[in-house]
């Protein structure tokens, strides 16, 4: 495992992550942070119904939502 790719760990949860030496960024899978605040035991479906409903209701930020692909385990 690199800096790159490393895996962090919160409340002795995994999360992926990936430093883009470019942007000089951190980025995070989303799922895995969802699965981690909401204890949800399908955070994908969690994710993907969240985004369904801030976009009914006019939110401007499911625009400037990107999923990228991470590895997983």
């Amino acid at each position: 495992m690199t800096k790159e790719t490393a895996i962090k760990l919160f409340e002795q949860k995994q999360i992926r992550s990936l430093w883009n030496e470019d942007d000089e960024k951190w980025y995070f899978s989303i799922v895995d942070v969802v699965q981690v605040l909401t204890e949800s035991t399908i955070p994908k479906r969690y994710w993907t119904d969240l985004k369904k409903k801030l976009k009914l209701v006019g939110s401007e930020m499911y625009d400037n939502l990107v999923q990228l692909k991470m590895q997983s385990e």
